[in-house]
Formats: C-alpha cells, structure tokens, sequence
C-alpha cells in the first residue's frame, strides 16, 4: 500500500483537547491568532471592534478598538455621543501611528539583524591566517607574493651576512 505525501496545510477536525497544559497552549496561540488579525482589520478598514474570550482557566480576556464604551454603546444603542466619537478617532490615530511606528521598527531590527550577519561573516574572514587565504590567490598573485618572498629571502641573507 502506498501513502500520499500531503503537502501543506490540512484540515483537521475541531475536537475538545483533553489534557489541560495543551487546551490552554492551543487557546493562547489562538488568542494572540485573533488579536493580530483583530489588529490587522481594525488598520486596514478602520472600524470599531469588540472581542471579548473567556480562557479555559475562567480568565476573562478583550481586543476592543477604539475605546471599551464606545463599543458598547455602539452594541447597546446605535447613537453615539459627540464626545465619544472625537475619543474615538483620536485612539484610532493614536493606534495608527504606533503601527506605523512599530513596522518602521520591524524594518530598523531586520537590516540591523542583516548588518550583524554581514559584520560577522567579514570577522571570520579576516579571522582566517594569511597562509589560508593564499588558496584565493590567482597565478598572477602567486607569482607577485613569490617574488616578495624572494625579495625578503635575499635580505635576510644580506643581513645575516653583515652580522
């Protein structure tokens, strides 16, 4: 019998987890899963949002943009108070400009990480013995380093003669 390689993601049956430590693993990759995406709605389409989760350990949890009354009100009764809605707008924008900073951090920590990488690999480099890195040399290098080693052959002699 032969077995099919599957590739990807697959579907798998939605069934209670029975072990505790893995059901409260799972709730809280899925959580932070809701948040992002929460998170990435509430930038891109720049509405109200309300997500309240319960954990298995009866800890109560809440993503809430702009503010906890407004979506609220916005649930209880469709008529929001001026006031709410400039505290509204002003929390939108405060949340926009700290996305907008932390994905120009984001950027700062990758070309940082890509720097690191690029002053460490010229570390090793130079780490390395002349006598190893004469194996890069070209027939034209070789012939010129041969003709300094001679050079420098001929002056010790000169020099040990003298003394």
């Amino acid at each position: 019998m032969e077995r099919k390689k599957t590739i990807g993601r697959q579907k798998i049956p939605l069934v209670r987890i029975e072990k505790y430590a893995n059901r409260y693993s799972a709730f809280s990759k899925r959580r932070y899963g809701l948040y992002k995406k929460a998170s990435e709605l509430v930038r891109e389409n720049d509405f109200d949002l309300g997500i309240f989760l319960s954990s298995p350990a009866d800890k109560a949890y809440a993503f809430v943009h702009p503010t906890q009354n407004t979506i609220i009100d916005r649930f209880m009764n469709s008529k929001i108070d001026l006031g709410e809605q400039i505290v509204s707008k002003n929390s939108r924008n405060t949340v926009n400009q700290l996305n907008d900073r932390l994905n120009e951090l984001d950027k700062r920590e990758e070309v940082a990480k890509e720097r690191l990488f690029s002053l460490s690999q010229k570390n090793k480099t130079r780490e390395k013995g002349r006598w190893e890195s004469i194996e890069h040399l070209n027939a034209d290098d070789v012939m010129k380093f041969q003709a300094w080693l001679d050079v420098g052959e001929i002056m010790l002699k000169d020099q040990l003669a003298e003394a």
